[in-house]
């Protein structure tokens, strides 16, 4: 007996659960939520700082590279000890004694130099500059897309939460109406008008509904923690939804697949991004042109500066030859810009074939709808009927169990059809969005 009632006990945990710690919540607050907290949505953005950051970094292209330095040393050197006196401005007549020229005395020189680097004509940083903004762009497409998507399954996962709701409604309905059919053999038997086997029937029924209303009980805790997932936060309780599952109004969707859709957006500035990247190699064929400058203090104590001098220039600097090592980079780059481009005609003739096939999934499930809703009303006439004619004696057990197991599987079929419909809708906008 107490194994049993263990038994019973676990069997009751989901019905209590649902029963005791429910949190309604509808349908915008999910979506509102994932939107503000899923995890995969925080990566992407991190994904868009990082590539606007490679953007950022191309500054450079145009903007001058400053650093200062202070310096002290100190040589015996010949030369670079006249230097040091002619930086510091103290060379005296005596100095050309040749020799002090050939064995001069330790000299200590304290420098403080401000340079400046500034390019003037990069082509291939200009191309590399749009690469990393294509770049950057394509991120944000995909972030737009990866939005899209968990709006999607947002919907999809809390149409699952809806229909395991109605499951567990069909199935308590049904589970109320076995035990009154039990209790109406269990009289019947007392009284000579059924065999022990009609009663045993009955019983089995109402334990195969039962055990079917346990699993379906299961299956609203397993949906209401994959909307947890999706919203990144903890719950105390199981989710509840606000909104019932009722059949989703058409929208007139696109023939064609739309260029705007942030993922095919992406990938057509990802060939871009490839495009640049190969003009940049062609480019480091060209010279550079870049201006330098410096300002110099000198003394021979630190932080002082009783000399000073500058110097500026501009230089064309011409790489002629790598070892052939351009030639390949160039190859390269020319092959994965093609490559990109194959790329982007494929995936736009694969979900163009998507579009088509969804297209035709959604045209089934309202068919289906039409022909599960007038089943559903059939069987449940039929239940009516045979319920009424079982009360009065006139009709079978095993006629009246296959009655109401009917249609409680037609009721189920229909709430599953409903969200099948509803799916297929919602993917059809999802591959239709602009």
């Amino acid at each position: 007996m107490k194994i049993k009632n263990i038994i019973r006990l676990i069997a009751l945990l989901p019905a209590m659960m649902i029963a005791q710690q429910t949190v309604p919540i509808s349908k915008a607050e999910v979506l509102a939520k994932v939107i503000q907290q899923n995890n995969k949505l925080k990566i992407g953005r991190q994904q868009v700082l990082a590539t606007k950051g490679d953007y950022n970094q191309t500054n450079a292209v145009f903007l001058p590279n400053i650093t200062a330095s202070h310096s002290a040393t100190a040589t015996t050197n010949p030369l670079m000890a006249f230097g040091f006196k002619l930086n510091q401005e103290i060379v005296t007549q005596a100095d050309f004694d040749p020799n002090k020229l050939n064995d001069p005395s330790q000299i200590e020189i304290f420098a403080t130099r401000l340079e400046i680097q500034q390019p003037l004509i990069n082509l291939d940083g200009i191309f590399q500059r749009k690469a990393a903004k294509a770049t950057w762009e394509a991120t944000q497409m995909q972030l737009a897309r990866t939005g899209d998507y968990l709006s999607l399954e947002t919907e999809k996962a809390y149409m699952q939460l809806q229909l395991a709701y109605k499951s567990v409604t069909v199935l308590e309905t049904a589970l109320k109406a076995a035990k009154e059919n039990f209790r109406l053999a269990n009289n019947s038997f007392k009284q000579g008008y059924l065999q022990q086997s009609d009663v045993l029937a009955v019983q089995v029924r109402v334990t195969e509904v039962e055990n079917q209303l346990q699993y379906a009980r299961s299956n609203v805790i397993n949906a209401s923690e994959y909307l947890e997932v999706l919203m990144n936060e903890e719950i105390s309780g199981v989710l509840k939804p606000t909104d019932s599952l009722m059949v989703a109004s058409e929208m007139n969707s696109a023939e064609t697949l739309s260029n705007s859709r942030a993922d095919i957006q992406a990938m057509e500035f990802a060939a871009e991004a490839y495009k640049h990247n190969y003009n940049a190699v062609k480019m480091t064929f060209l010279p550079r042109l870049n201006a330098f400058g410096s300002y110099e203090l000198y003394d021979d104590k630190i932080f002082q500066a009783d000399a000073n001098g500058y110097l500026f220039g501009a230089a064309l600097t011409w790489n002629l030859f790598e070892g052939s090592k351009r030639f390949g980079k160039t190859q390269k780059s020319k092959a994965e810009f093609n490559k990109a481009n194959l790329e982007l005609e494929q995936y736009k003739a694969e979900s163009q074939l998507e579009l088509n096939k969804a297209k035709r999934m959604y045209q089934d499930a309202k068919n289906n709808l039409n022909l599960t809703e007038l089943a559903l009303e059939q069987s449940k006439e039929a239940l009516r009927i045979r319920t009424n004619r079982f009360a009065e004696g006139l009709e079978k057990t095993t006629d009246l169990l296959m009655a109401e197991t009917q249609y409680s599987q037609k009721q189920l079929e229909y709430f599953n059809t409903v969200f099948q419909h509803n799916y297929a809708l919602a993917y059809l906008q999802f591959l239709t969005k602009n």
